[in-house]
């Protein structure tokens, strides 16, 4: 599983900024191109370089004795005219002939071949604030507003006004932001694929509401191309619910929670009957999905969000809301009866900041005030999207429905606020907050385990056209040196702040050359991807048990900041890891983590127990020292 699951950070903010001013029509046509074509493309790093930094990554994490073998490996690897130049160089040909020499083969290995459900082990979800209602009315107040504010982000996109974010002075490539409307995937017996119909004449004109397990295809647009207000959606979602008060249906949505093959067989099956592949079809060729949900089941405060968390991965299993969804779906905002409210997405086409870019920016729109009143055109009933069950196909969901509720059975997730402070404090010490939070993790994983784990924590490439993610590797030489040195005795508080202080720089400096497409794992994968593309035999070094252990990461990590006080949260991607992701706030961080209960030697309350008391050891130690001579 080393090339899944990879999800974009960097503590640098992204800033919105605006290269053109709209003109008066609104629209921008080109301007997207040509901040595209600005973009420099991803640079395949030097040999040597990667090789060097392989081996000094390895050394927290393996044996002394597997050290020694691995440096022979790579010595064999890195010869004149070897293996391992030759293989460069084809990276290096496969860069000049390519826009992004990694990001078709990264899609492919990460995602469209990823055989596993999207459901828990790929798809993230956002667990927004609880909204206020109670009731039925309020539930779709809210989801009117909200589909108005996507539409609203919606325009932006499609006119080309969308400000360039911008990470520390640099423009960021845009491109993911035109893949995550009126897309979807599509199951294959062996890899998946991607349609998207937000390009082209025919473009999308409406969503799918989803409700008691019931689909309708909801057209958003009047006839003369502008949006429906508010008002208007209110009544139309009205009209969806009335029309479907009974969860008497098949759930069919169930069936793109399973294992990958057989979903692409369920899928065939399904759509040999015409009206199947109809009302599939309006599914994949919405805008979004907006579900809503029964109220989830009552419990304590304490835990509350931590359910919220579950409900958004995957629904609470067939008896709740899973059957509420279409997983395959790019983008799905989940509203429940009882005020919980988030979104699911599809991981393939995009990673977490332009999923929350679009959040901040629908959260605002939802809280203005209402400014136009409608036009009381009489509008057409929404469409239910109808499913002729055969009996193979009920027998597809039965196993659907099994399968699932072994996977919501087995996933630990908690979400953890942590109040005593944010982001803040780091900043004063003039550490950054995100290297902070990670030697927290480090110290807490070595405390509960007694030794260092391969630790992935994704940094964005966009600053290269296409660029998706590299990773950080957290567990280093200086961070396994402070965590050992934390509860020693015979170190003196100095000492270990002085560690500390390495330890966060060391990390800075990771995440800069990430960013700056100098990481190591992405471009040992290219060597590896392109030894199987020239169909020479697989080198040793790609063999071996540390490369293996390497990319087993128990801790799968990533930032995503948002303005909205909320927090991303996806499953771990080895079977005795964690999925840790986290929003630092000013003064709070939200943490979201899980486990799966059938390992044994995880527990996410355990390890949020643990990291709090990491982050707050690290504080007092740093308030217990003078600053750092460093």
């Amino acid at each position: 599983a080393e090339d899944r699951h990879k999800r974009e950070n960097t503590d640098l903010p992204a800033r919105p900024y605006g290269l053109l001013k709209p003109t008066a029509l609104g629209k921008i046509p080109g301007r997207f191109l040509l901040h595209q074509e600005a973009l420099p493309h991803l640079p395949v790093p030097p040999l040597q370089q990667t090789l060097d930094r392989y081996l000094l990554t390895l050394q927290p994490i393996i044996s002394e004795e597997e050290l020694n073998h691995t440096q022979e490996l790579v010595a064999e690897f890195r010869k004149p005219g070897g293996v391992g130049e030759r293989l460069q160089k084809g990276l290096e040909r496969r860069a000049k002939k390519t826009e992004n020499w990694l990001s078709d083969w990264w899609l492919k290995t990460a995602y469209l071949e990823y055989r596993l459900p999207v459901v828990v082990h790929s798809s993230p979800g956002v667990v927004l604030p609880k909204q206020d209602f109670q009731d039925r009315q309020g539930q779709l107040r809210f989801a009117a507003k909200l589909i108005e504010g996507i539409l609203d982000f919606k325009t932006m996109i499609d006119n080309e006004t969308l400000p360039v974010e911008y990470m520390g002075g640099k423009p960021l490539c845009m491109n993911q932001y035109f893949q995550i409307l009126s897309s979807c995937r599509i199951p294959g017996p062996k890899r998946d694929s991607i349609v998207n119909y937000a390009k082209g004449k025919k473009q999308s004109r409406h969503i799918t509401v989803v409700h008691n397990f019931q689909f309708f295809e909801l057209d958003v647009y009047n006839s003369d191309g502008s949006p429906l207000t508010t008002d208007q959606i209110f009544i139309q979602l009205e009209k969806i619910w009335n029309t479907s008060l009974q969860t008497n249906k098949e759930p069919i949505g169930i069936l793109t929670t399973n294992h990958r093959n057989s979903w692409a067989k369920a899928y065939n099956n399904l759509l040999k009957d015409k009206t199947n592949k109809e009302s599939v079809r309006t599914i994949e060729k919405s805008i979004c999905t907006v579900c809503l949900d029964a109220p989830m089941p009552r419990v304590s405060e304490d835990i509350y969000k931590s359910r919220v968390a579950a409900q958004m991965l995957h629904g609470g299993g067939s008896r709740w809301n899973s059957g509420n969804r279409w997983f395959d779906k790019t983008l799905q905002f989940i509203i429940a009866e009882d005020g919980s409210c988030g979104l699911v997405y599809e991981h393939a086409p995009s990673e977490g900041p332009p999923i929350v870019a679009l959040l901040d920016h629908i959260v605002e729109y939802t809280k203005k005030p209402e400014l136009i009143r409608s036009p009381m055109i009489p509008l057409p009933m929404p469409k239910k999207l109808r499913f002729n069950i055969t009996p193979e196909i009920k027998n597809d969901i039965e196993k659907a429905k099994q399968n699932l509720n072994i996977m919501v059975e087995d996933l630990d997730i908690k979400v953890m606020v942590f109040h005593q402070f944010g982001k803040a404090f780091p900043k004063s010490e003039k550490i950054s907050p995100d290297a902070f939070i990670q030697l927290a993790l480090q110290l807490a994983y070595y405390r509960m385990y007694g030794h260092a784990c391969p630790t992935y924590e994704s940094a964005s490439l966009r600053m290269f056209r296409l660029g998706r993610t590299d990773t950080i590797r957290s567990a280093s030489i200086e961070s396994l040196k402070f965590v050992q040195s934390m509860d020693s005795p015979d170190k003196s508080d100095q000492e270990k702040t002085d560690l500390l202080r390495r330890a966060t720089q060391a990390h800075r400096e990771y995440t800069d050359m990430a960013i700056r497409g100098n990481a190591i794992d992405r471009h040992l994968l290219g060597l590896k991807l392109q030894a199987i593309e020239d169909l020479v035999s697989m080198p040793e070094l790609f063999m071996d048990t540390a490369y293996a252990v390497a990319m087993h990461f128990n801790l799968s990590t990533s930032q995503v900041p948002a303005k909205t006080d909320c927090v991303m949260c996806f499953g771990p991607v080895v079977p005795d890891g964690y999925g840790i992701c986290y929003n630092p706030m000013d003064e709070h961080i939200n943490f979201a983590i899980s486990a799966f209960n059938s390992c044994a030697d995880t527990n996410a309350d355990r390890m949020a127990h643990y990291l709090e008391k990491a982050l707050l050891d690290m504080r007092s130690l740093l308030q217990s020292t003078p600053k750092s001579k460093l």
